[in-house]
């Protein structure tokens, strides 16, 4: 096949994997790598390698199963595992959805307050954007759009360079690991993972993976796509522990969010790092308001066997779009709510993601080993062997996660 019709095919391929990966830099993520570089400066760095391989590792397998199942993840859950299970799942995997979107809307609040507009009129006004792009548009509208969206996270690698670091450090801390016997320290390396890999990510990858259509034979390009958005993101998140790791640490800044982050980098990395640094967190909380309740719906509609899709109306798909519609009309109510405990809520959440994506992790393990679901795509050994560990690591690392956000350290 000549270069540029396998660049035409990736073209027409590409979405799910880059998107997915890309939007789950969201408010939390970025937070969460703002306040990681503010406080420990680039000794973090390094554990983005681990974590990059980690985040390919879960992304590639659901999507393997979605181009060879043209299935959902809920929906082969509760055809090999039954209601039960899969319910309480949905369950869970909803209450954890909800928090994440209440915590997206926060993050859109926060940035255009940077920029002195009130959360009153934009919160609304987001709200009613995604509603009308989801509810009104196709799946190749929305998808063009997001794609458009996750170039805007440039702005990071921008206000990255725009930071002025040693390079040399920073070479250094990314591949020379740094330990700090320090319980913050070891809360924010914990939730450096925990926000990179989700429950609603595997749902929504392998979801859109079906409704999109792609078939086996276009596998290794859909392959393709997952790699590249799984190293996007974490380029991205790269850069912005840099920015702060730059300019903040030295002056011994402590910050508690992203928004704060952009306001804080003003004096140091100047105007333009500062507008592109709240620019970029309003893009991510707003893209990350699209998706997870998107996501939502696509899971609890597979395991109740109801109609879902992005292309289909309200009459075709009532559920679908109902559950859509709630969670953004619930969530967006919230914020605006003075004295609403956010917090509360966001650590509900991370604590109910934590419990789940092992046992996310684990269905999906199982799954893709099935040989009468996946023919001769089931996972090789040396495949299984990298994939068990990830997810011994992943589960130890979320209990810790769970525990210290119960019970805090110190």
């Amino acid at each position: 096949m000549k270069l540029w019709k396998k660049i035409a095919l990736f073209v027409s391929i590409m979405g799910p994997g880059i998107i997915t990966a890309n939007i789950d830099n969201d408010a939390a993520g970025i937070t969460t790598y703002s306040v990681s570089g503010a406080r420990f400066g680039y000794s973090l760095l390094w554990t983005l390698i681990p974590t990059t391989l980690a985040l390919v590792v879960t992304q590639e397998m659901v999507a393997r199963m979605g181009v060879v199942t043209g299935k959902g993840l809920s929906d082969l859950i509760r055809e090999n595992y039954g209601v039960k299970p899969t319910f309480y799942m949905m369950v869970g995997l909803f209450i954890a959805n909800f928090g994440t979107t209440v915590a997206e809307f926060a993050g859109w609040a926060a940035s255009w307050q940077i920029f002195g507009i009130s959360k009153y009129v934009m919160v609304p006004a987001g709200a009613v954007f995604i509603w009308m792009l989801v509810t009104r548009g196709s799946y190749k509208f929305l998808e063009r759009i997001l794609l458009f969206a996750c170039f805007i996270y440039l702005g990071y690698v921008i206000s990255g360079f725009m930071s002025k670091p040693e390079w040399s450090e920073v070479l250094h801390s990314t591949f020379v690991p740094d330990v700090k016997m320090d319980p913050e320290f070891m809360m924010l390396a914990i939730a450096i993972i925990g926000t990179t890999i989700t429950p609603w990510m595997q749902f929504y990858l392998q979801s859109s993976i079906a409704e999109k259509g792609i078939r086996k034979e276009h596998y290794k390009v859909s392959r393709l796509d997952v790699i590249t958005g799984c190293f996007i993101t974490d380029v991205i998140a790269f850069f912005i522990i840099v920015a702060c790791a730059a300019t903040l640490f030295p002056h011994g800044i402590r910050i508690s969010d992203a928004s704060e982050a952009a306001l804080a980098l003003k004096p140091f990395a100047g105007n333009y790092a500062s507008f592109i640094f709240g620019l970029s967190l309003a893009n991510a909380s707003l893209l990350g308001a699209i998706i997870v309740p998107l996501a939502t719906a696509y899971y609890i509609c597979e395991a109740m066997g109801w109609e879902r899709g992005v292309n289909k109306t309200f009459k075709e798909a009532p559920q679908f779009m109902w559950i859509y519609t709630a969670m953004i009309v619930t969530s967006c109510l919230i914020v605006l709510i003075p004295g609403a405990p956010l917090i509360l809520i966001m650590v509900l959440s991370s604590v109910v993601n934590g419990i789940l994506l092992p046992f996310v992790l684990l269905f999906a393990l199982s799954l893709v080993n099935n040989k009468r679901i996946m023919g001769e795509y089931t996972n090789p050994k040396s495949y299984n062997y990298v994939t068990w560990a990830t997810i011994l690591v992943l589960i130890v690392l979320t209990t810790v996660m769970v525990v210290t956000t119960v019970i805090p350290i110190g």
